[in-house]
């Protein structure tokens, strides 16, 4: 069953994404070389605390971390540790969840480790791009996967691939809420989009083949061909006037 927020909850929402932005915005200065993903995830937790808000993700399923700190191949759901060091040339996806006044916020970007390769910068854009078309199709009226087809379209426009295994979701007093959000999807299919819904709509890119499975840790994902998987993701309220992109400091798209 999807949800539908009032003004007051998607307001309550909107400070958990701002918390969530915050980090996104301030991590970035860690990610260099010599960085371990545990340094991430100690400063991603002490800045969400200090926010008076709450990690979204530590233990949730028994995750246990702050964040999520997906490295090259990982498309997803990747475990900071002290033994994982960030070297010039990687790229690295910081996944992130806060909640405040028990509404939750969540969204992802992909970060480059110093100077990557031109190949790789492009990954990186048109998985950006991506999200940007699909967030535009979060409009009264429309239909759910018109956001799928969006980003599907843009993403094998370009040569790439869209994970299938792993998909965006609704959001609001839970993390995880009804509708799911695939990246691939024909348009004019699923439910009608209304104004009220909350989605955290995230496209995972992988540079080879779509395929990915999950390492012994029970949540790693990677991609099954070893190519390189970018990932972003934002937090989206529609409105009648159309997507107000909640974990984005500028008040709307």
């Amino acid at each position: 069953m999807i949800i539908l927020k009032s003004h007051q909850e998607i307001e309550k929402i909107r400070k958990a994404c701002l918390v969530v932005a915050d980090v996104l915005d301030s991590i970035g200065e860690l990610i260099r070389p010599g960085t371990n993903t545990q340094k991430l995830d100690e400063f991603a937790e002490k800045m969400i605390l200090s926010s008076g808000a709450r990690p979204a993700f530590k233990g949730y399923r028994g995750y246990p971390k702050t964040v999520c700190t997906s490295l090259n191949n990982q498309v997803v759901h990747g475990i900071p540790s002290k033994d994982v060091v960030l070297n010039e040339g990687d790229i690295i996806s910081i996944d992130v969840g806060a909640i405040v006044e028990g509404f939750y916020g969540d969204a992802a970007r992909t970060y480059p480790v110093g100077r990557i390769l031109p190949d790789t910068e492009r990954l990186i854009k048109v998985t950006e791009e991506a999200l940007s078309r699909g967030i535009s199709q979060a409009r009264p009226g429309s239909r759910l996967y018109d956001i799928s087809a969006a980003v599907q379209h843009h993403v094998e426009s370009h040569g790439y691939s869209v994970v299938r295994e792993f998909v965006g979701h609704g959001i609001g007093r839970n993390m995880h809420e009804d509708p799911q959000i695939p990246n691939f999807g024909e348009r004019g299919q699923g439910p009608r989009i209304k104004p009220g819904m909350v989605l955290a709509i995230e496209p995972m890119v992988n540079r080879g083949a779509s395929g990915t499975f999950v390492l012994e840790d029970g949540w790693t994902a990677v991609t099954a061909d070893g190519s390189l998987s970018a990932h972003f993701e934002h937090t989206v309220a529609v409105t009648s006037d159309g997507p107000w992109i909640l974990t984005q400091k500028e008040a709307r798209q």
